[in-house]
């Protein structure tokens, strides 16, 4: 299992995100650790990955089961058993060469670019795993034709925000659903 993890999986795991169910709590706690135990996380050569999730999770002290999920990537980071890492070109602030879809990037948040080019660079194009973020529904089917799947840990949880986000709009369907 390879993939590539949206900061706010750590952040819902760490229990950071106060609008989420407990259901979504436990099933990031799970993926995390099933991850750690048998998976591998594929980020960027150039630290932005790791970098935002320094920013926002805690390896000192760690609290949360996100901000130990940090500091195992962490020491793991130059172990290709759990960690590998793909090189992106970033052309201009949050705009990389190896994102699938030019004219779908600049629909993205900028932040979020990353995780798309690095899926994108890796050879086996590694799913990405999406927690609370209800746009990535509206990009989801556009990045499975380019080969990226999004895997969303909780279903019910993105739909339900994306409802009261878009209200009158109809929610996009879940990959594979």
């Amino acid at each position: 299992m390879k993939v590539v993890v949206d900061t706010n999986v750590l952040l819902v795991a760490n229990d950071q995100h106060g609008d989420v169910s407990p259901d979504c709590v436990e099933t990031c706690v799970r993926r995390l650790l099933a991850l750690q135990a048998e998976g591998v996380v594929v980020v960027d050569d150039g630290f932005r990955i790791l970098g935002e999730y320094q920013r926002k999770a805690r390896v000192s002290p760690a609290k949360g089961v996100g901000d130990l999920f940090l500091k195992w990537l962490l020491r793991n980071a130059g172990n290709p058993r759990h960690v590998q890492s793909v090189s992106i070109s970033e052309h201009a602030a949050d705009h990389f060469d190896e994102f699938p879809d030019h004219d779908l990037q600049l629909e993205f948040d900028p932040p979020d670019r990353k995780f798309v080019a690095v899926a994108n660079s890796h050879p086996d194009k590694p799913p990405i795993w999406q927690a609370a973020d209800c746009k990535w529904l509206n990009w989801s089917a556009a990045l499975a034709v380019t080969g990226i799947s999004v895997d969303f840990l909780c279903p019910e949880d993105v739909c339900r925000f994306y409802e009261a986000k878009f209200p009158g709009s109809p929610v996009p369907a879940l990959p594979g659903g």
